[in-house]
């Protein structure tokens, strides 16, 4: 594998004809003054592959998918389709060339019918001038939808439906314009496991229908499962592009990061519950109607608690609960003997509670406030209006948990909407360790980041466990509450299922845990 500091060298012999291509870029310079987005990025994507386009937050990979999806207009570079230059200036124009695209964030109308989304902006008329045809756009929408294996309802609306079949229902509309090219940002974020065995499977037939497609995503494994082959960036500029069976994963890591990352060495073991000394969180049979069934468990200091399960099992709902922002119908929640009052983030703040929600942009951040804002913001409204932080003291900070945790951003006046996901997700983190909180609540912390901000992130949970702060845990990752925990509560259909402790936690027992709840939770 070729150094990964050198950027131009590729790792994989291909035809150098064009038309051995569906797309090719060369030579592709954006800027965003003073960061030089793309650095003369070349890209190839031949007929009929899936390629994965890898990299850290902040590498050049959502820039690049914004060339080839029309947009973004480079400053310089060439893109050809087909072995003809092409120049996209919209994503009408991108549709038009046969490559069309499905974002990270489901940019479909909820509201809508599942064949109005389909066919929307290109919605087949009827006899009557001006009017649309129901009848063309549901048999249009039923035809797109066998493409990927979906039978529904499209007379629906969208929302009623859950996020896989949305995803599903994404990918059918972006078929619908006859792509060649499918370019897919992070589709299996939000997926189960089933859920993403089905979408490969989708994939791998569409790949053999002469389809091809680019795959963003962040889990190393679904690379080595699906893609064909693998291209790294780096701060803005080409590491290389292997063929997958050509690149291990450690050297992709490498290629990725500039440096060596271990697998499954990131952290020691922590040590059991029985260990710690000093019960922390007391839980005690909290529950809400038709949200979740009673829960009870406890967490000591400086311990890291999992909670596992499928998505929809409760987990996230069960965080809620716990800090206030659902109110329960029964049970309670205590902090060092204290008990909380039930639906109260104030009290659950105030006694030292903080969580960091799954859906960081719309319920952590504020996107159009700097780095410097969002870090300060719970230590703000903590101290209350009348003790405002000097402006002088938020800049240290500020400053402080940007060098800490290494968050890549221009300046600390930069709109956090502006950053990686990854960075987003120190920002938040840092906005809670503010405030030094006795128990962390951790809602999928290390979705959607990079490999090497995952080890940041993993990292600084062993820091704070041995400092004292109790944390717990969702990660729809096993391997991660593996690594990450000396205990974790199994979660099904809403319910506790069972519990796992010390070297009882594999990811093997988790999912026996999962499997054999039966109808134990309905």
């Amino acid at each position: 594998m070729p150094d990964p500091v050198e950027p131009a060298r590729t790792g994989v012999e291909l035809p150098r004809e064009s038309a051995a291509f569906l797309i090719r870029a060369t030579g592709l310079y954006v800027e965003f003054p003073p960061v030089r987005a793309l650095d003369n990025v070349a890209f190839e994507l031949a007929s009929g592959e899936i390629h994965a386009l890898m990299g850290e937050n902040g590498a050049g990979k959502s820039t690049l998918l914004k060339v080839l999806s029309g947009m973004l207009v480079p400053r310089s570079g060439v893109v050809e389709v087909q072995g003809r230059a092409a120049v996209f200036r919209s994503l009408r124009d991108a549709n038009a060339a046969g490559v069309s695209t499905v974002f990270q964030e489901i940019d479909l109308i909820p509201t809508m019918s599942v064949a109005e989304n389909v066919c929307l902006g290109r919605e087949p008329g009827s006899r009557v001038p001006w009017l649309v045809s129901t009848r063309r756009s549901r048999e249009r929408a039923e035809a797109a939808l066998a493409r990927v294996g979906l039978v529904i309802d499209t007379s629906r609306a969208l929302g009623e439906y859950p996020i896989a079949a949305q995803q599903l229902i994404a990918i059918a509309r972006a078929l619908d314009v006859r792509a060649h090219t499918l370019i897919l940002d992070e589709p299996t974020s939000s997926l189960d496991r089933g859920e993403v065995a089905r979408l490969f499977g989708i994939l791998k037939h569409l790949r053999s229908t002469g389809v091809s497609v680019v795959f963003v995503t962040h889990f190393l494994d679904q690379v080595y499962e699906l893609a064909d082959r693998i291209t790294v960036l780096r701060n803005g500029r080409l590491v290389g592009t292997w063929a997958t069976n050509a690149c291990p994963k450690d050297q992709l890591v490498s290629a990725m990061t500039g440096r060596h990352i271990g697998f499954g060495s990131v952290q020691e073991r922590p040590a059991s519950a029985g260990d710690q000394q000093g019960s922390t969180l007391c839980v005690d049979g909290i529950a809400r109607s038709r949200v979740l069934r009673p829960v009870s468990f406890a967490v000591r200091s400086g311990e890291a608690f999992g909670l596992a399960g499928l998505l929809g099992s409760g987990r996230s709902e069960l965080l809620h609960l716990l800090f206030g922002s659902d109110l329960g119908d029964a049970g309670s929640v205590s902090l060092n003997g204290k008990r909380i009052p039930r639906g109260s983030i104030r009290e659950s703040i105030r006694a030292g509670m903080a969580l960091v929600p799954e859906d960081r942009k719309h319920q952590g951040l504020v996107l159009e406030l700097s780095a410097r804002e969002n870090i300060i913001l719970a230590l703000q409204a903590a101290r209350g209006p009348l003790r405002p932080i000097a402006r002088r003291e938020q800049c240290r900070i500020a400053d402080h948990y940007i060098r800490t945790l290494g968050i890549k951003v221009p300046d600390r006046e930069t709109p956090v909407a502006e950053l990686s996901g990854g960075n987003q997700q120190k920002v938040l983190l840092a906005r809670w360790l503010c405030l030094c909180p006795k128990v962390l609540l951790l809602d999928e912390p290390t979705r959607g980041v990079d490999v090497g901000a995952r080890a940041q992130i993993e990292a600084l949970i062993a820091s704070l466990c041995a400092q004292g702060t109790a944390i717990v845990l969702v990660s729809s990752e096993l391997d991660e509450i593996v690594r990450a925990c000396s205990s974790a509560l199994v979660m099904r259909d809403r319910a506790a299922v069972g519990m796992l402790t010390g070297e009882n936690l594999q990811e093997s027992s988790i999912l026996q845990t999962i499997a054999s709840a039966g109808g134990e939770a309905q």
